[in-house]
Formats: C-alpha cells, sequence, structure tokens
C-alpha cells in the first residue's frame, strides 16, 4: 500500500494544476455578456477545483460588445478579451482555443441556455486522462431540456442525419458546451475547414473519424428566445458540410496523421489474466459466422419466391442485393462494432464485395445451366449454397481487411500517466 502513495501525490499534484480557459464567443451581446460572465466568475470561483480563465472572444461585433468586455476584464483579473474583425462561432472558438495557454480548453454560450453545474463533469473527465475531448448533451439519457418543437425536431432530425450518414455514436452535436484537452484539439483545430456553425459538428466527426474519445455528459438546458442563432438558416450550410466531411474521410484527407498516440490497452489489475490473442479474432470469425448463416438462409428463401416469377439471374441478383444490405449493417454492428465511422461508406465498400459474390454465384448458377439441361430447383439451392459458403469466406476476408480494417485509435499520454513513469 505505501508504495501507491507517491503514484497518488504524483496525480493528485498533477490534476490540482491544471489550468482550464472557458471561451464565451459574442457577437453583438452587449446586453447579455455582464451578466454571464457575473454568473460565471461567481459559480468558478467558488466550485471550480482547477486553476481557470474567462476568455471573451468578439467576433466583430457592430454594437458596444468590446467596451462592455474590456471593462469586465479590467474589473476581474481572471477575465481577458480577444478582438477578432471577422465574423464566425467557429473562428472565434479556434482562435481562442489555439491560443490557449491552459491545459483543458472549453467554450460555453453566452445565454447560459446550458446549466453550469454539468461544467465540472465535463472538465473533470479531461483533466483525468480519461477523454479527449467532452460535449454537453440535451438528447443523452439524463437530460433536461426546455425549448420550442420547431427547434427540437430539427435539432433531432440533424443528429439522426449524422448517425445515418457518418455513424456518429455522440446524440448531440450543437450543444454550445464543449471541452477538451488542448495538446489533443490544435491538430484537430487545423483540419477543421467551418468557421460558422458547423464547426462544432466537423470537429466532433474528425475527433471520432480519427479514434479520440468523446465523452457525452447530460446537461440541463432553457433555450433562450433571444437567440442570435439562425436554425432554419443553417440547414444547407450544414448539409454542404456534411456531404464535403463525407468526401474527405472517402478520400483520407480526414485522417490525421499528427495526433499523439495511445498507450496499449491494459489490465488494471497487477495478477490479471489476460486472454490470447486469438480469441478476439475467433469471436469475430464465429459473430461472421452466425451472420452469415443467417443471412445465407435469407439468401435462398428470397431466392425460392422470387424463382417463383423471375429467371435464374435475377432472383439471384435481388435475393442477394437483399441479404447483403442486411449481412453489411449486421457485421457493422455486430461483428466489426467500432471499426466503420461511417454508415455510407460501410455499404459503399460492400457494394463491391457485392458484386464479387453475385458474381461468384451467378457463375456457379451459369454453370450448372451449362452442364445440366433444366437442372431442378433443390440442384439450383444445393449449387447455391455451396458457392454461397465458398464466396461467404472470402467476403469474411474482405470485410476484415478492407471494408472493416481497424483504424489505429491515437491518444495523447496524459501528464499524470507521464508523471508515473
Amino acid at each position: 500500500m505505501d508504495a501507491l502513495i507517491p503514484a497518488q501525490a504524483a496525480r493528485s499534484s498533477t490534476l490540482s494544476s491544471m489550468t482550464v480557459d472557458i471561451v464565451i464567443p459574442v457577437l453583438n451581446e452587449e446586453r447579455a455578456l455582464p451578466g454571464c460572465v457575473a454568473v460565471l466568475h461567481g459559480y468558478l470561483a467558488e466550485r471550480m477545483p482547477f486553476d481557470w480563465t474567462i476568455t471573451i472572444v468578439d467576433n466583430a461585433s457592430t454594437d458596444s460588445t468590446q467596451l462592455v468586455a474590456k471593462r469586465l476584464a479590467r474589473q476581474w483579473s481572471r477575465v481577458r478579451v480577444v478582438c477578432l474583425t471577422q465574423r464566425g462561432k467557429g473562428k472565434a472558438v479556434r482562435s481562442a482555443w489555439s491560443s490557449s495557454q491552459a491545459d483543458v480548453v472549453a467554450y460555453m454560450d453566452v445565454d447560459l441556455s446550458t446549466g453550469l453545474d454539468a461544467l465540472i463533469p465535463l472538465v473533470a473527465s479531461l483533466a483525468a486522462g480519461h477523454s479527449d475531448i467532452a460535449i454537453g448533451s440535451r438528447l443523452a439519457p439524463g437530460a433536461r431540456t426546455v425549448r420550442g418543437a420547431k427547434r427540437e425536431l430539427i435539432s433531432r432530425a440533424y443528429n439522426a442525419l449524422l448517425r445515418i450518414v457518418h455513424g456518429a455514436q455522440f446524440r448531440d452535436a450543437q450543444c454550445g458546451f464543449k471541452a477538451a484537452r488542448a495538446e489533443v484539439i490544435r491538430p484537430l483545430l487545423r483540419r477543421v475547414e467551418d468557421d460558422a456553425w458547423f464547426f462544432d459538428t466537423e470537429l466532433l466527426l474528425l475527433a471520432e473519424h480519427n479514434g479520440l474519445r468523446v465523452l457525452e455528459v447530460p446537461v440541463d438546458w432553457v433555450e433562450d428566445v433571444d437567440s442570435r442563432v439562425n436554425v432554419t438558416g443553417t440547414i444547407a450550410t450544414n448539409t454542404r458540410g456534411l456531404v464535403r466531411l463525407a468526401l474527405a474521410k472517402l478520400s483520407g484527407a480526414a485522417d490525421i496523421a499528427d495526433l499523439p498516440s495511445r498507450p496499449a490497452l491494459r489490465p488494471t489489475h497487477p495478477d490479471a489474466v489476460l486472454p490470447a490473442r486469438d480469441v478476439s479474432r475467433l469471436r469475430h470469425l464465429l459473430l461472421f459466422c452466425v451472420v452469415g448463416f443467417v443471412a445465407t438462409m435469407m439468401t435462398l428463401a428470397l431466392y425460392t419466391f422470387f424463382r417463383t416469377w423471375w429467371p435464374p439471374l435475377a432472383a439471384n441478383l435481388v435475393a442477394v442485393a437483399l441479404s447483403t444490405l442486411f449481412n453489411t449493417e449486421a457485421n457493422r454492428r455486430l461483428t466489426f462494432r467500432g471499426r466503420s465511422r461511417s454508415l455510407v461508406l460501410a455499404h459503399l465498400q460492400s457494394l463491391v464485395v457485392f458484386a464479387l459474390y453475385c458474381g461468384f454465384t451467378s457463375s456457379a448458377l451459369l454453370a450448372l445451366h451449362t452442364v445440366a439441361d433444366r437442372p431442378p430447383r433443390w440442384a439450383e439451392l444445393v449449387v447455391l449454397l455451396a458457392a454461397s459458403a465458398v464466396g461467404t469466406l472470402g467476403r469474411f476476408v474482405l470485410l476484415s481487411t478492407w471494408v472493416f480494417r481497424p483504424r489505429p485509435r491515437p491518444h495523447p499520454v496524459t501528464r499524470t500517466e507521464e508523471s508515473l513513469t
């Protein structure tokens, strides 16, 4: 037990020296800014266990927001001001986060729609080294929200689109309440192109695509109707951003090579007995076989059904196409869970596998009809079953090495870990 004391002391010292920079991007907020900073400053002074700073980023306001911000900075020593000449919420956050000297950087909206009680849980996971990015979520279990039906519908539809198109694991991309480890976020900021409202979404999708851990914290959120956000006006911009980012993933342009490497996964208990390396591969193979068996039975049933009206090749084409959609999605969710970051990309690549598989099984049927004139239906099913078995083996190889190939999971070594090594 005594041997653990130095490690505990080092960890405690590291955490106590952590610094947090909380950014408030503002545009023409002369009315809301003083109350926001006063409430936030009081909360941080009373409850924040880490050293902290508040950074107000004025991005080209045309009212007296800049003068108000500077007056607040003179009033409180832990408040600083950054003034930009160009507008854009994303530009404001990027500028402040990129230049910050803090270990953890965060931002929140000036209207304080998100309850501040979620701030410490948001920051603590990052300070401890558990997560890379932490986001407030109005859609996570335990969250409570008060907002209009229009905004609720648009938000849920948009986040559902992210899950369908990009396979996003997070539930709420747009809540203005986020934090990140500074050493991890800087390489991401250099790759984010959007300077407006798509900034949050692009940042999170890039983070997940590159294997970073994104933590969602359920929040209490009350809509402020005096908001500068044009909800419907951002739809077209965000749609273009989703398409652009999908193309970047397909081309490899979304891969970020300069992220620090994540330490190898190891057990916490010193006497833990680890499973053999082959166990994971065997599990993948067994799950794949189960999915493949169900898909094969599905193919045979559909082929028998469609063969009632259609010729062999047409019946096989439709049967294999439908079972392939099931096979790909089942393997994405079960067998190779966590490897694919994009539903669309997985299914597009699987179309190539489908073409090869369909060509192989169709060739087997053609060969049967070439050898035998009008073979019985049972013979077609036997040949199709044998061809499906061989084709399934080839499908496993292509899925595991190409469609769902393992991605490197970058992650920085935290200061806590460095102090203990």
